[in-house]
This record gives C-alpha cells, structure tokens and sequence, in this order.
C-alpha cells in the first residue's frame, strides 16, 4: 500500500504539524490502496504563508515568464501521464482507457489552451485610443485557495492552477481527500518545471479540517471552489465576513431535449454521455425530454442502448464503466433509484443492487426511468451516478419550461436539424452551457453555469479573466 504523507509546502515535501492518517479506497475493490495524511489549521497557515511571500515575486514576473513555466509544465506533465491515469483510475474508478484518454488528457488541454489564451490577453494597456493617460491594468487576485472534486480531478486541478499561474497568483491547492495521489504527482510536475518555492503549495485535508480553515483565512484573497451546491453555500458564507472573491464550479441537472427530428445517432449519443465516468459529472445530461410523437421509440432505444452498457474493474481495459467512487455515494444512488420506483417512474433499464457478478465494489447498474415528470425526486436531485430520467413533452415552449424547471444551470443539450428552432433553445435555455446535435464547445470556450451551478468562468481568457483584478489608472505616464 502507498505511504504518501507528506505535503508540498514552499518548494517542499514536509512532514504534516500532527499525524493524522486516512486511508484512500479503491473503489473497483473497497480495499485500501493508501495512506495520506488530513492536515491541520498548522498546516493550512504553514501552506499559507508560503503562497503569501511568494506573491509579490510571482505577480511582478513578466507575464511571457509565467507562460514559459506552464509550457515546460505541459511537457513534464505528457511525460508522466501514465502515471497520473494509474492513479486516478486506482483512487476513483476511472476505467484504465478513460483514464489515459479523457482524465488525463483533459489536464493538458486546458492548460495548452490557457497558454494560447494568455499569449492573447491584453494584461497591461490603454484603455481606449482617445485616453492616452488611462491604463488598465489586470493584475493578480492574490493567494488561491484551490479546492477540487474527485470525479474529474485532473481537469479541476489544471482549469485552477493553470489560470492562476498566467494570471501571476500564488496557491493552496486542497485536492479531494477521496483521490489525492494524482494532486501528489501533479505536485512534482509543478516542482519540475521550475515553479518558484511557495507559488503552488498542496495540503491535503477533508472540508473541516483544511477546506474550512483556506476559506476563513484573513491572508486568502480568493477561493475557487469545485463540488456540491450544499458546499458551495457553505464556503461563500464563510468567506464573506473576509470578503473574498468566491468562484464555484457546483452541481447539475443537465436536459437533453430530444424532438421528433433529432438525428439518428441522438438518444444513443445521450444514454452514453450520460453514463460517462459512471454519470459522476457535474454536466452529464441526466434528464432526457423526447418529444410526445418519438416518445415510445426513444424509451424503448434507450433501454435497449442502457442494457448494452457493461460495468467493470476500473485496472480493466475497455469502454465500460467503473464504479462510483466510494461507499457514500453508492447508498446515496441506491436510495435514489428506489424513491424514483417507490415515486411511480418505470424501470426499464438497471435498478438498485450491484450489476451480476459483481458482489464488491461500489458498482452501480446503468438504470433508466421512463415515465418521470419534473417534481419527481429523481428529477430534481444530482444523483451523480450512471442513471437516467426520461420525461415526455409536447411542444417547444414547454420543452423549455421543463428544462428551465430546476434550480441548477449548468449544461443543456439540444438534438434537432431545424436550425432555427436550435438557436431558440439555446436562447431561451437557462444554462451557462448549452451543446447541441452532439458538437462539443471549441477550444477555450468557457465552461461554467447559472443559478445554483455556480458563478464564475473556467477556461480559456474567461478562466484567466476570473483570477484577475482590474486596475485603472488615470494620468498614466508616457515611457
């Protein structure tokens, strides 16, 4: 078993103040596979203090210096990649293929494109033509305090530490205590490429122990925040007596709206996203909307496609799925399913219990509802975990309202040939995102939401944007 206690703490791994150990699960085995340490309020100042005496060397270091660092760091970080698809798939059940390919993978595409984006930014320039002594001047937020998920951990970790690095912050990185090795490695590819000491700092914690401490603390000048809605409350009231700057990236309860002329590779395309990294994302598509006249052919299909699905070992290679990523999440998804039978939706595909033959490991099966209206619970809630709900709709306009009908806007999709009627929806949806016929959002496009999803950008110059403050000066001197 791994042994990995120690923090990275001003260019250093050190010791924890006090020894406090906690063992990470694999989830394909429920079996420990190591042992970290959950650190302290010592720890959290110690992390700290070394982001704030790095600060002033860092923000004032030219801007094409701090991009040099993020490029040598894309390299070290291609140059370890298997070692960060071993650990992601080991701590939280990312299938060993997912794991090389879109766990991984995502890390390096976020920060080549904040590379490209900050080549881009105006940092320091005039503000108009007609205002030769006004200068505007986008200069770091401060000391970072990252906190970041487990279900995608490589991507969470890369969109914060790369923005803040182009942006010339200094960091407390406080990973997931539930997947906290791929952070450790990530820790010695900043420490690779050069970073200077104290700039990137990593303690690893749960939420009382460290989280709350980053979020409280007077010398942080800003939390970015990846996980739950009920988390995410929690931290921007605690930050507020210290006014920082609070981003979050929360939860979701993603539409997919299916009409009558959607492709024919539509609803295939919807079950499997939505049971991608066994549906533990933030902006999966779980509930599906099929127009009243396709509404008996899509349930049957997505039935037929959710049987298909196969669940497995996450050190398996293939295109199944794995597990969810520990025991709590397993009963929470499990409580779900059952109140969505007990609530009058049809199972057609999955339900409760692990899968056949697999008795350990937090194994979930791919389940389908049909038959779901918008009040039910399985509905309303994140279930963060590989099941789908299909609700029927009769025309546009209630399509939207169905859609609109939640608290959270994060990601919405939209599956029709009739162009008009796409860019209607995607007007008129409440959503930071919306994806349609199946194409993905470009390069630097930013990635964030509305209402109970969070505030805040990540990606591309918005995500640099957002670690940013700015400045204006009048009466600036000519050089």
């Amino acid at each position: 078993m791994l042994e990995k206690r120690e923090f990275y703490i001003n260019g250093q791994w050190v010791a924890p103040a006090a020894s406090n150990d906690f063992e990470v699960i694999n989830p394909s085995t429920e079996e420990p596979c190591a042992v970290i340490s959950l650190g302290s309020e010592a720890d959290t100042n110690a992390a700290v203090a070394a982001a704030k005496a790095a600060l002033p060397g860092w923000m004032n270091t030219p801007v094409a210096d701090r991009i040099a660092l993020v490029e040598k760091l894309v390299d070290v970080y291609e140059a370890r990649a298997e070692d960060l698809a071993q650990a992601m798939s080991l701590e939280m059940g990312a299938p060993i293929d997912l794991s090389r390919t879109s766990q991984v993978g995502a890390g390096s595409w976020h920060l080549r494109n904040f590379i490209a984006a900050a080549k881009e930014f105006d940092f320091d320039a005039p503000l108009n033509e007609r205002s030769p002594n006004d200068r505007i001047i986008h200069e770091a937020v401060g000391v970072c305090a990252l906190i970041t998920p487990w279900n995608w951990p490589m991507n969470q970790v890369t969109l914060k530490v790369g923005a803040a690095a182009v942006a010339g912050c200094t960091m407390v990185l406080k990973p997931s205590e539930q997947s906290p090795l791929n952070a450790m490695i990530f820790a010695e590819l900043m420490h690779e490429a050069g970073f200077p000491a104290g700039v990137f700092n990593l303690v690893n914690g749960d939420g009382m122990g460290v989280g709350s401490k980053l979020t409280t603390h007077p010398d942080v000048d800003m939390i970015s925040f990846t996980g739950s809605t009920r988390a995410g409350i929690a931290i921007t009231q605690a930050a507020a007596p210290t006014l920082k700057k609070v981003d979050l990236e929360l939860g979701g309860k993603g539409a997919n709206v299916i009409f009558e002329d959607a492709d024919e590779k539509a609803v295939k395309r919807g079950v499997l996203h939505m049971m991608q990294n066994t549906g533990q994302s933030c902006n999966a598509p779980s509930r599906m909307l099929v127009q009243n006249s396709i509404y008996d052919r899509v349930v049957a299909e997505a039935a037929e496609i959710a049987a298909k699905v196969e669940v497995g070992p996450a050190d398996k290679e293939g295109r199944h799925i794995g597990p969810v990523v520990n025991e709590m999440q397993w009963n929470k998804i499990q409580d779900l399913i059952q109140k969505g039978i007990d609530e009058g939706a049809r199972l057609i595909a999955g339900g409760t219990g692990r899968p056949d033959g697999l008795n350990k490991g937090y194994y979930v099966k791919p389940t389908v509802f049909a038959d779901v209206n918008n009040q039910m619970t399985i509905a309303r809630e994140e279930i963060f975990g590989p099941v789908l709900a299909i609700l029927p709709f009769e025309n546009e306009q209630e399509a939207v309202e169905i859609a609109n009908d939640t608290p959270y806007g994060l990601t919405n999709y939209v599956q029709t040939q009739d162009g008009a009627r796409a860019n209607r929806m995607a007007r008129a949806l409440r959503s930071g995102m919306v994806e349609m016929n199946g194409k993905s959002r470009s390069a630097g496009s930013p990635f964030g939401g509305m209402k109970q999803s969070g505030k805040g950008r990540e990606g591309g110059k918005w995500g640099i944007e957002d670690f940013l403050e700015v400045k204006a000066v009048g009466g600036w001197a000519a050089e």
